[in-house]
């Protein structure tokens, strides 16, 4: 995890980024096909990028408010444990 504050065209922008490891890299992409539909609601003030490398899920969020950044991440971590509890409910991928 990393929160730091960054100057974009004369604006300063809060930063977050969050590195979860999955057991597989089906899985890491499995998660990121489950949370990419979800867009913030509200169009400006963030950004979220998300990607799934080897077997890491890495998202980074880039905010103008602390308030908005930390609604934006609470809201992502609500739907995380979700996908999270429903890998462990049904097991592993089966392989493709």
């Amino acid at each position: 995890m990393a929160v730091h504050g960054s100057e974009t065209s004369g604006q300063a922008k809060l930063e977050f980024a969050l590195r979860i490891p999955f057991p597989s890299e089906r899985e890491a992409r499995i998660a990121l096909q489950s949370l990419s539909p979800d867009r913030e609601p509200r169009r400006g003030g963030i950004g979220k990028e998300m990607r799934a490398a080897d077997n890491v899920l890495s998202v980074t969020w880039a905010a103008d408010e602390a308030r908005i950044l930390r609604v934006s991440v609470g809201s992502f971590m609500d739907h995380l444990a979700l996908v999270l509890e429903t890998m462990e409910e049904f097991g592993p991928p089966a392989a493709p």
